[in-house]
């Protein structure tokens, strides 16, 4: 397996960081190691993301895994993996992104909804697809397409919190993606990092005990 899936394997669960101030960044990724979220993507919406991914990158050295997300073009895949990020996600299914990637051998994520946006994503050289919006479809419908599509490894995201995270690892989920239920903005703004800390060592224990139900 390639060493950065490998990575946000053993996170079990990827932190998407969107439009984070940068003087609470560190600090946020920094509570989300604390409580074993290990893999950070930050979405390329988010001002001046490539010297926020080229800072997050280099102050944790491989203690943390670093993204991009909400990626819809080539040149924004490019521009985020010189500045130092390992993976690439996007909301959608764009085939130059995956491309672009495999150029630089980062991983690529791309969003998809059907088993034929799944397939088409792998074919094209996807690492693994982002089932997304996950709160939309739920976890029965990851459940269904990892039936006939068990080589593709997928990760719900949209929606995904510590009381349904469970549901969709056992359906079949090799990890979850995480936003507003994850990182409490308010509680950064406030100084209070040990909340978000808090959260994330609630959400890695729900997908381990999950795992190891499954």
């Amino acid at each position: 397996m390639n060493e950065t899936l490998s990575r946000i394997v053993d996170s079990g669960v990827v932190a998407v960081l969107r439009g984070v101030p940068a003087d609470q960044l560190v600090g946020i990724a920094e509570a989300l190691r604390e409580g074993g979220v290990t893999a950070v993507e930050i979405t390329a919406d988010t001002p001046g993301v490539a010297d926020l991914i080229e800072e997050v990158s280099g102050s944790f050295d491989d203690e943390v895994v670093v993204g991009t997300g909400t990626v819809l073009d080539a040149e924004t895949a490019r521009t985020t993996l010189m500045a130092g990020a390992e993976f690439v996600v996007s909301p959608s299914l764009h085939e130059d992104v995956i491309e672009t990637c495999n150029r630089y051998g980062a991983v690529s994520a791309p969003g998809v909804m059907t088993p034929t946006e799944a397939i088409r994503g792998y074919e094209a050289g996807a690492d693994f697809v982002k089932v997304f919006p996950a709160k939309t479809v739920g976890p029965a419908h990851v459940g269904a397409m990892k039936g006939p599509l068990g080589q593709i490894p997928m990760m719900p995201t949209g929606g995904v919190g510590p009381d349904n995270a469970a549901d969709f690892i056992e359906a079949g989920a090799f990890a979850v993606g995480a936003g507003g239920a994850l990182v409490d903005y308010d509680a950064a703004e406030r100084g209070d990092y040990e909340a978000i800390t808090e959260t994330a060592r609630e959400f890695t224990r729900v997908v381990e005990e999950a795992r190891a139900d499954g």
